[in-house]
């Protein structure tokens, strides 16, 4: 039986609010859910706070698992209507339910974390009640997981709007209570954002509110459900970047005044010895014959989104073979441009533009992982750094690409 909230403590005000998210996490909800309530419990025990599982009517069983686990702090179950799916709705959910409950800072776990540990509530918690108004997590991540990250969203959010958040699509992150209603009052809400476009766009829209920002060391690497990143993207990848490219229209008088980024405070440790997260797993032969069988059926696409010089480098680059196989920086940074502004122009079918930017990123991804397979953790954050900073140098470029189109 459908059911849009269950609160069995009555629950009507809060403090402090640990958030999970979820569809159909049956199996995975107990234990992110028993460690935010040690987190509670040892950290924030002088707080009103509860714990909220903002749901998609999960039909596996959720609900009654989350109600079920023994905790010392209360709970809430909301859920959005049957049917309607995805994260951004349930976030949607829980940015009402911090406006009624009037809390001061919230933090957000996903669901399916198996690293998390009770400090992870303080160090994405505790920087809310000193004066920052938005936490991103910093954690270590196998060099292989999270390339969407790695290739497009930290470098981009990074040289548009000047603030270097290494995970701007975390997925475990803290911010005040008075933001939720910024959220819930911004324009800029889409059928993108209510999917999986929602984390950057919290992100984004935090740093074009002058939030002042940290990232908190978790000390721990993220352990979830990796996937290998030639794996089926689709959606998410459209939603993604779709909202990465709708926000840079949104903001562009703010982002085309901006040189270049500045550092943003790290909360808790420094990044000393840390624990080393699991293998990801990539096929590279996948992503190659991805690639190329991608740059084969989008052809026509790419050759009304890409400017001719970088289109004709492309298809350099897709002669070669898998040994030999290397996609320059600056080739990419410039795919990316033509595609942000032909999303702009409106070229192309939007989701039809988007798909067809995937076979070319798994192409950058196969490049990323042939020049980083023999090197550490730490070499490799070296290495995206290092591609960071030839995005920034660019911004002339995008500036002076975008200005010509408009």
């Amino acid at each position: 039986m459908f059911e849009a909230e269950v609160n069995p403590e009555d629950i009507t005000s809060a403090e402090f609010v640990v958030a999970i998210p979820s569809y159909n996490e049956a199996d995975s909800i107990a234990f992110p859910v028993q460690q935010a309530d040690r987190g509670i419990e040892s950290f924030f025990g002088n707080r009103k706070s509860v714990i909220i599982n903002c749901d998609n009517d999960s039909d596996d069983g959720t609900k009654e698992i989350f109600l079920g686990i023994r905790t010392n702090t209360p709970k809430i179950y909301i859920s959005t209507e049957p049917g309607m799916k995805g994260k951004g709705r349930n976030f949607k959910n829980l940015f009402q339910k911090i406006v009624d409950l009037e809390a001061k800072a919230v933090v957000v776990v996903d669901a399916d974390l198996k690293s998390i540990t009770p400090k992870w509530i303080k160090h994405l918690g505790e920087p809310l009640f000193q004066d920052f108004g938005y936490v991103a997590p910093l954690y270590v991540r196998h060099k292989y997981d999270g390339t969407i990250t790695n290739s497009i969203a930290y470098p981009l959010t990074r040289s548009l709007y000047g603030r270097r958040v290494r995970q701007p699509i975390g997925g475990d992150f803290g911010f005040q209570g008075e933001l939720a209603q910024v959220y819930l009052e911004s324009d800029t809400w889409s059928e993108a954002v209510a999917n999986f476009g929602i984390d950057i766009w919290m992100t984004t829209l935090a740093m074009n509110e002058n939030v002042p920002i940290c990232q908190a060391f978790m000390g721990r690497p993220k352990i979830h459900r990796a996937k290998d990143p030639g794996s089926d993207l689709g959606p998410m990848f459209r939603q993604v970047v779709g909202t990465i490219f709708e926000m840079m229209i949104k903001f562009c008088p703010f982002w085309s005044q901006v040189k270049w980024s500045k550092p943003t405070s790290i909360f808790g440790f420094g990044l000393g010895e840390t624990e080393m997260p699991p293998p990801v797993k990539v096929n590279k032969e996948t992503l190659f014959q991805k690639f190329q069988h991608g740059f084969k059926s989008c052809g026509h696409i790419l050759e009304n989104v890409l400017q001719k010089e970088t289109f004709n480098k492309l298809r350099e680059v897709k002669k070669m073979d898998t040994d030999r196989f290397d996609f320059p920086t600056n080739l990419w940074i410039n795919v990316l441009i033509d595609f942000a502004v032909g999303y702009r122009d409106k070229v192309w079918k939007e989701d039809e533009l988007l798909d067809s930017l995937i076979p070319i990123y798994l192409g950058k991804t196969l490049s990323y992982v042939r020049k980083t397979e023999r090197m550490s953790v730490r070499e490799s954050e070296e290495f995206i750094e290092e591609e960071c900073v030839q995005f920034e140098a660019s911004k002339s470029l995008l500036v002076q690409v975008w200005n010509k189109g408009a």
